[in-house]
């Protein structure tokens, strides 16, 4: 007996009904980023390995998925590396090219490549696959899409500001009301561990004080002085574990712990801009909110840090994140080049959906009308008027065997087709089509006109 299919962990097939509400997603995302004038470009799925390693750290080279060269890939390898049995030390021999992490880092190389073509600042979006070898788990896949939006060549803080602006229409968009965009600053962050004489160990403070919702205040404590922080610098930041309040509020406390740092300073100048922009100009379904204990990928971001959280009441982890980075392209020798973008994460936020019911009825209605298939002469009668229909983007069907008409009939039940016409030696000498409602029964003979106007 054959052994039944399969497909690798972490990646899934999508059935019509999931399909569509990708789509809608898609589609949804796609006008708002075409809306605030970004223009789309798309990268290959896999990239020369050198363009990918080493830019995501050491953690993220170990997620990359590598492509084995073609034909005899271990002919060039020498015997006394292959009886060492350590892949790493072959792994650069072996493989050439390897499968994009995100978009981010084949942007900067598009960018990089073809500098000389593009007007700055240049928006672009894109939305495309990318692949890790990541445990699989709920909400995280081996595949998925990332939905980017980014701009390069611009350090204008009312870019930050169009894409809190662009967070709120596309969540609105999608009916999701009560999401929170979390956002925070790398100076702010960058003058908490000057301040606290913790300078030379920025990361180990940040991973430490990101954890501070999971862990709690001890924990990270503990966790700092592992990592070196000294003890007098652990209670000068006593006053930031308290930090409360509204935004301005935690705006006047941060001005009050970070007075000696300058770079501190302009983080709390940078935030106040976008607040107070962002204060005038109003979101619909969306919440700002300062969160210091944000962190997410500090080797990358220089300026704002963003974070979408869903709704309260839903078991989910962030949706959407993004930041300020001012020399991305400076890994591909392109200098002084800052841009700041965002991500929406399609995989969660179709969960998201899910879970609160928040998908329209109408997206997974494919066909509006089956044509039962009565014989050839027939079928030639209903031929016509699903050309007619479809010039008008009627989307209808015609059942391609003059099968027994129960059969027929559960194939549109199964489907959940809404209208089934029939046309028989009847229909065709009077020129009409019986319309039958699937749902309520009722039946009706029709002009192909007023067959048109009833299924539009």
């Amino acid at each position: 007996m054959a052994q039944k299919p399969s497909i690798p962990k972490g990646t899934r097939d999508f059935n019509p009904e999931q399909v569509a509400k990708r789509n809608y997603i898609f589609a949804t995302i796609k006008e708002q980023f075409e809306r605030y004038g970004f223009q789309p470009i798309e990268t290959p799925s896999f990239e020369n390995s050198d363009t990918l390693m080493g830019k995501y750290g050491e953690e993220g080279d170990r997620l990359i998925f590598k492509i084995l060269n073609s034909g005899d890939f271990l002919s060039k390898v020498e015997s006394n590396l292959l009886e060492q049995k350590d892949s790493n030390k072959i792994v650069s021999i072996i493989s050439e090219k390897a499968l994009r992490y995100d978009l981010t880092v084949p942007f900067a190389r598009y960018v990089v490549q073809y500098q000389n073509d593009i007007t700055f600042p240049f928006k672009r979006y894109q939305m495309q696959p990318v692949w890790r070898a990541d445990r699989p788990q709920k909400g995280r896949f081996r595949e998925f899409y990332q939905c980017d939006a980014d701009v390069v060549g611009s350090t204008s803080l009312w870019q930050e500001v169009e894409f809190v602006q662009l967070y709120d229409a596309v969540f609105t968009a999608l009916g999701l009301k009560g999401t929170t965009i979390k956002i925070n600053n790398r100076k702010i962050l960058s003058g908490i561990a000057e301040v606290i004489g913790a300078k030379d160990k920025l990361i180990d403070f940040t991973v430490a004080l990101d954890k501070l919702d999971k862990i709690g205040e001890d924990k990270v404590k503990e966790e700092m002085l592992d990592k070196g922080i000294p003890q007098a610098g652990i209670e000068a930041l006593q006053p930031l574990f308290g930090l409360s309040g509204s935004f301005d509020a935690q705006i006047e406390q941060l001005k009050s712990i970070l007075s000696t740092s300058e770079e501190g300073r302009k983080g709390i100048e940078e935030l106040e801009f976008i607040n107070q922009a962002i204060s005038g100009l109003g979101l619909e379904s969306a919440t700002l909110q300062l969160d210091v204990t944000l962190a997410r990928g500090l080797n990358y971001y220089t300026g704002a840090i963003f974070e979408v959280s869903a709704p309260k009441g839903v078991a989910m982890g962030s949706i959407g994140g993004g930041g300020r980075y001012d020399d991305l392209t400076g890994i591909f020798g392109l200098k002084d080049m800052s841009g700041v973008g965002i991500s929406f994460g399609l995989d969660r936020i179709y969960l998201v959906l899910e879970e609160l019911n928040l998908f329209p009825e109408t997206i997974t209605e494919n066909i509006k009308a089956l044509f039962i298939n009565f014989g050839d002469q027939e079928a030639l009668f209903c031929l016509k008027a699903i050309k007619a229909l479809r010039s008008l983007n009627v989307k209808v069907e015609l059942y391609p065997d003059a099968a027994k008409m129960k059969k027929q009939m559960q194939y549109a039940d199964k489907r959940n087709i809404p209208y089934v016409v029939l046309v028989g030696e009847e229909e065709i000498k009077a020129n009409e089509y019986t319309l039958k409602n699937m749902k309520s029964g009722e039946q009706e003979k029709l002009t192909l006109e007023r067959l048109i106007d009833k299924l539009q």
